[in-house]
Order: structure tokens, then sequence, then C-alpha cells
């Protein structure tokens, strides 16, 4: 009997704590369904409908938008255009900022001047910087190629040719992504004891390289699967630097996914075709995402 009454003593108490959770929960909960769940439901809405700005009615066509896709040469365009800035722009910032990120972590002095000074692009306003970088860029009194010029090399036209615009943007990418890399990667690394680097010294990992392949690479296996799957949204979602410094030019040869949707929905006014872009870019993110748990996952977290 006392046991039955200690019972009806601690269910009012969770059911109190549980409300309590719910009411902490709620706003965040609200704003989720507000600014994501429902926005995304509308787009994949609108995804099948003809909706243009400025017309007050719409019909839906069902998979007509995403025909039209299939055939649409800039969109394909801009697909290959984001598919190769991400395959530069990824790996080049992951390694770089590794190793800025180790170079930090043995300097025993100035650590948070390094880590400011690296870290200053992330909080730069990227437009802001274009008038920078148009200037580093420009083809005849660039500092880049001004380099180059030395060495007997005439730079090219980083912004202005077909053939290196996108290029140029994946510098720019580069140079902006490896500052919040670092930071990732270097709290990775304090967060590896320093028992194991003595052990495996105990253990002939005499040199750098060694400790780095034994000790740090494997511990920080979980930081690299994290970081790869920023870098890789962050790349996929560039808009910036193409609107601010070339507008998808010159001839569509840095025309980007994010910057055709937005001529399509904010431009041209089709927001029904915009939307149906939208879906197949979500669609690219999720299952980017879901083969690189897969075979990442499985090589970073032991049993």
């Amino acid at each position: 009997m006392a046991s039955v009454t200690m019972d009806m003593a601690i269910a009012p108490a969770d059911r109190r704590e549980a409300l309590v959770a719910w009411l902490l929960a709620a706003p965040a909960i609200v704003l989720l369904f507000l600014f994501i769940l429902l926005p995304t439901l509308a787009v994949i809405i609108l995804g099948f409908t003809d909706f243009e700005l400025g017309y007050s009615g719409f019909r839906f066509v069902g998979l007509e938008n995403y025909a039209e896709l299939i055939g649409d040469r800039t969109f394909r365009r801009s697909l290959w255009n984001t598919a190769i800035y991400t395959a530069i722009v990824t790996p080049a910032s992951l390694i770089l900022a590794l190793a800025i990120a180790l170079l930090i972590e043995a300097e025993k002095r100035a650590k948070a001047f390094f880590r400011t000074v690296y870290f200053l692009p992330v909080a730069s306003l990227l437009v802001a910087m274009a008038t920078v970088w148009q200037f580093l860029f420009h083809p005849s009194i660039g500092p880049i190629n001004t380099f180059l010029a030395h060495f007997g090399i005439a730079g090219p036209n980083w912004l202005g040719a077909s053939g290196t615009v996108l290029y140029g943007l994946s510098i720019i990418g580069i140079w902006q992504s490896v500052g919040f890399n670092m930071v990732l990667f270097l709290a990775g690394l304090t967060a590896i004891p320093r028992e194991l680097y003595a052990a495996a010294e105990v253990d002939g990992a005499k040199s750098w390289f060694d400790r780095f392949r034994l000790v740090t690479w494997p511990m920080l296996g979980p930081t690299t699967l994290f970081v790869t799957t920023i870098s890789i949204i962050n790349s996929v979602k560039v808009f910036e630097t193409v609107k601010t410094l070339t507008e998808g030019g010159p001839n569509k040869a840095s025309e980007v996914l994010l910057f055709t949707i937005y001529q399509e929905g904010f431009v041209y006014l089709r927001v029904g075709y915009a939307s149906a872009m939208t879906v197949v870019f979500l669609a690219i993110l999720v299952v980017l995402m879901f083969l690189q748990y897969r075979v990442l996952d499985r090589k970073v977290h032991y049993a």
C-alpha cells in the first residue's frame, strides 16, 4: 500500500517536469515550425505550380517544372559549376585549416593572436571585402598578377575570363572557410588527451608525422566528419561572392545553383519554377549528407 501511494506521488511530479520541459521547448518548436518546416512545405507545394510574382492566380502543373529542369541548360550548367566549386573549396579548406590548427597548437606563445588573425575572414562582411578581392584579382594592376609577372608568368583575367572565374571564386571561398574550420579543428585537438602522445612516443612514434598518423588523425575522426559536413554545405550554398563579383558571368561560367534560383525567383519572378529548383537543391544536400555519414561515420566512431 505504501509503494502505491509513493508511485502516485511521483507521477504528478513527473507530469509537472514534463510540462515544464514542453513549456521551455515551446518557443524553439514554434520558431522551427514557422521559419523552417512551414516555408519548406510551402516551397514543395509551389514547386508543383506555375505561380509568378505579380499575378493573382496560379494553377497546379504537376511535374512540368521538374520536366523543364531536365532540359534547362542554365540549370545543368549551374549544377556543374556548383559541383566544381565544392570539389575545390571543401578539400582545400579542410587541409589548410588542419595544417594551420596544428601549427597554432604547437605554438607556445601568441596562440590567441594567430587564432584571431586566421578567424578574421569569417567575421568580415564579404560584400565589403569584394572591393579588396576585385583589386587583388585585377588583370593589370592586381598584386596577384604582379607577383606572377616576377616569375615570367602572364596572369589571367581571374574574374573576367570564362576559364578562370570559377577558380578565382574558389580561392575566395577557401579564404573565407579556412578560419572557421581551423577553430573547429583546434577544439578537436584540445580534446585529445596528452597521455596518448606520451604513450605513442614510448611505443616508438618519435617523429611528428608518426604521432600525427597514430594519434592525432584517428582521434580527430569525429571532428573531421563534422567539419567536412559543414564545409560541403557551405560550399554548395555559395551565393554572395557570385552575386557581388561576377553576377554569374562571363557567359554563365560562374553561375551556381543558388544564384540560378535567385534569378528565376526574384528577377524573372517565376516562383513556381524557382521552388522546384529549391526542392532539387535540398534533395541534393540530403543525399550528400546521407552518403557522407554512411561512408565516413563508420570510420570515425569506434565500438
